[in-house]
């Protein structure tokens, strides 16, 4: 190691990379994971902080009858319209980084693993980092991995992956790549372990 003191790692990667998989793992080491992800559904749940603006935005077809977001619904507007995802992150993205900022202050003096779909299309994420994982695998692997999802079909799977950044992108920005492509559990464990041994233990 460099004698850099890792406080704070970006975890990223494709749909059906296995990156959450491994933000479990990660946890398992001693790492204060804040999920991104789990933030933003949060926020667009039955009476969730974002509801009332993205209601105004959106009207009443991208609120489901229990009053969360109509995510199928808004899937399919911003992979027609760039227009409607800028306005959908503009509302999301300011909130998703105030919830993460909170989550990361509880952290205790752990090593934070911020989980973060769109880290590579974000410079303001990799700016609060000090080391980038990706978590990576063939676009094959992605696309049987989330059609075996409930309610996913091969073609929605192939949808979400060409609007995310590109397998090379993710891994320009990398500090480290796991590879996940054909690994058992035990092995990613193992290649898990070792990266945190090598980033963030202290003995």
């Amino acid at each position: 190691m460099d004698g850099l003191v890792i406080r704070a790692i970006g975890l990223t990667g494709g749909i059906g990379s296995g990156k959450s998989t491994v933000a479990r793992l990660l946890v398992d080491c001693g790492a204060h994971l804040v999920d991104t992800d789990v933030i933003a559904r949060g926020l667009t749940a039955p009476g969730g902080a974002a509801m009332p603006a993205l209601a105004a935005a959106f009207g009443p077809a991208a609120v489901a009858a229990d009053g969360a977001l109509d995510r199928e619904h808004m899937r399919r507007l911003v992979f027609a319209d760039a227009g409607a995802k800028a306005r959908l992150e503009a509302i999301l993205h300011p909130l998703i980084g105030q919830q993460a900022r909170a989550q990361a202050e509880t952290a205790q003096g752990r090593t934070v693993v911020f989980d973060v779909p769109l880290l590579t299309e974000s410079s303001h994420w990799r700016a609060r980092v000090q080391r980038v994982l990706v978590i990576d695998c063939s676009e094959a692997t992605q696309i049987e991995r989330v059609a075996q999802r409930p309610g996913w079909t091969e073609q929605a799977a192939r949808a979400v992956i060409a609007q995310q950044a590109p397998r090379a992108a993710r891994r320009a920005i990398a500090d480290a790549v796991i590879h996940n492509e054909g690994l058992q559990m035990p092995q990613l464990a193992d290649a898990v372990r070792t990266l945190w041994s090598w980033w963030c233990a202290r003995g």
